[in-house]
């Protein structure tokens, strides 16, 4: 909470109209002999309240400047300016030789937008509309003569105002620089986006973000926005509404705010048209949303880098006493074969033994990004033995899977790592059939050559994606319902497949499918 701005320009040709300002909302000591002849001569004569009615707790502290035309009174503005003690309101006489108001109004506008101008005049040379057009929406008028409770009752309104305003600029300008989790960020967002609804007089106000320019995502929103709102046809009506990527906009009741994909939209309860100040806050809002969006998401990627690192170091001491042990393996498989036990069992866990082991070294592979090595695959071969130790798994008697694949692709690539990329999604595919028993499940695994690509999708009849993870799905430790799952699976088969140059994305269509595109 900062001490409050109460810093009054009046910009008046009249003298007696800037002094009887000045004494209204600066009002000087008198005695009370002084208020007793005020009061008798308002019971007398039914004259106005007096001007220096005592100040009651409610009512700011002001101070007040004066100019006497209006350049005069934008060379204040500037230097206020300039200083860092800008003028909270600035009351403004229509009618002065040399530039009017309304001409003031414009060349204060150059400095300052944030402060509250008030037309006091006794003409109406120009109706609001051609104020509001000319000199920013950020404007007021009241006519001559005024009371002095009404100028208080102004003054008072517009510090306030401007104050609460300025309290939550810098509040919004906070929210860009301050380290917060996404659930911590976005309740921190909720409030403020519901304190700055206010302001717009609306109650309700969505944020979200566009991705590729089509699929809207909802990241939070305050009243019953999605209740009474049809949010595709509210995004179809942008979308075919001309907006500068870094700009606010109100087409009648709906105001809009976009900053690069993010943006705010507010539902304004009137059908009235924004202050200028209003519409800044507005775009300062999201301009400060996505860049502590884009923190949190750093702050967590590097979160989750730290904790990547720190898997690594355990495994590798894990490798360091699981190594003998899987060594140990082939050595009695040797001795088996020796004594004449060979046969498909032997040669099964010798197969296992050397999986665990590649396992191993993928795991590690991944925890130091290491380089591909790259060697002719052949990619039916590499799918059928992973189909193969697919037919271990429990729950697989229930579940069909159908392999269509040329005999004569081949790819550049890493056998092991390509192979144990189609058994994780193969084997992930498995486990939500069988935990959600689906009915004749199955996995349909298929591949063709497109130009100098080749396209691998592996697709099941199961619940798809649930879509409050599926843009994350890739990202490390993200999993949802696997009683088992570690959330590095998936991870890895990324960064295999991107060390290949290659990519692979996910969809949900009566089912999930995983494309791997991978180049020939």
């Amino acid at each position: 909470m900062n001490e409050l701005n109460t810093s009054v320009l009046v910009i008046d040709d009249e003298e007696m109209v800037r002094d009887n300002i000045e004494d209204i909302l600066v009002p000087r000591g008198i005695s009370q002999e002084q208020y007793d002849i005020s009061n008798a001569v308002n019971v007398l004569f039914d004259a106005p309240a007096t001007l220096l009615a005592p100040r009651t707790r409610n009512i700011p502290v002001f101070t007040v400047n004066k100019a006497s035309n209006g350049m005069e009174g934008v060379q204040k503005v500037r230097k206020a300016v300039e200083e860092g003690r800008p003028y909270a309101v600035i009351f403004l006489d229509m009618r002065m030789p040399g530039i009017n108001g309304l001409e003031t109004a414009i060349e204060i506008r150059k400095y300052d937008i944030k402060a509250e101008i008030v037309f006091i005049t006794a003409y109406s040379d120009c109706s609001i509309e051609e104020i509001v057009e000319q000199a920013g929406q950020n404007v007021g008028c009241h006519c001559k003569p005024y009371a002095s409770e009404e100028i208080i009752q102004i003054a008072t309104k517009a510090v306030t105002d401007y104050n609460k305003l300025r309290n939550l600029e810098k509040l919004i300008e906070s929210i860009s620089s301050i380290g917060l989790n996404s659930n911590q960020l976005n309740s921190l967002l909720k409030n403020i986006l519901d304190q700055l609804a206010g302001s717009l007089e609306s109650d309700m106000a969505l944020l979200g973000k566009l991705h590729d320019g089509f699929v809207y995502e909802k990241i939070l929103s305050i009243g019953a926005f999605e209740e009474k709102i049809n949010l595709e046809e509210l995004i179809t009506r942008v979308k075919n509404t001309p907006i500068e990527r870094d700009e606010v906009i109100q087409i009648d009741e709906l105001v809009l705010a976009r900053m690069e994909n993010y943006s705010v939209f507010a539902i304004l309860k009137k059908h009235e048209r924004l202050k200028t100040e209003k519409m800044y806050m507005l775009k300062l809002f999201v301009q400060n949303a996505a860049q502590a969006i884009r923190n949190a998401e750093l702050n967590e990627k590097l979160i989750q880098k730290e904790k990547l690192s720190a898997v690594g170091q355990v495994l590798a001491m894990v490798m360091h006493d699981l190594r003998s042990p899987i060594k140990n393996i082939k050595l009695i498989t040797g001795l088996m074969r020796d004594e004449g036990q060979a046969g498909e069992m032997v040669d099964l866990i010798d197969e296992s033994a050397e999986q665990a082991s590649k396992i191993f070294d993928d795991f590690l592979d991944f925890i130091k990004e290491t380089r591909i090595t790259k060697v002719a695959v052949n990619v039916n071969k590499i799918v059928s033995e992973a189909i193969k130790q697919a037919e271990a798994r429990a729950g697989i008697e229930h579940i069909t899977i159908i392999k269509n694949i040329p005999d004569t692709l081949v790819v550049p690539g890493d056998e092991s790592k390509l192979r144990g990329t189609i058994i994780n999604l193969v084997n992930n595919a498995i486990d939500v059939l069988h935990d959600r028993q689906i009915v004749n499940g199955v996995i349909s695994i298929s591949a063709k050559v497109e130009g100098k690509e080749a396209t691998l999708n592996i697709t099941d009849n199961g619940p798809g994606i649930p879509p409050e993870i599926i843009e994350t799905l890739f990202e490390p430790f993200v999993t949802r319902g696997k009683r088992n799952g570690t959330g590095l699976g998936l991870s890895i088969v990324k960064q295999f497949i991107i060390g290949h140059g290659g990519k692979i994305a996910v969809y949900n269509n009566n089912g999930a499918t995983f494309t791997i595109t991978l180049p020939l």
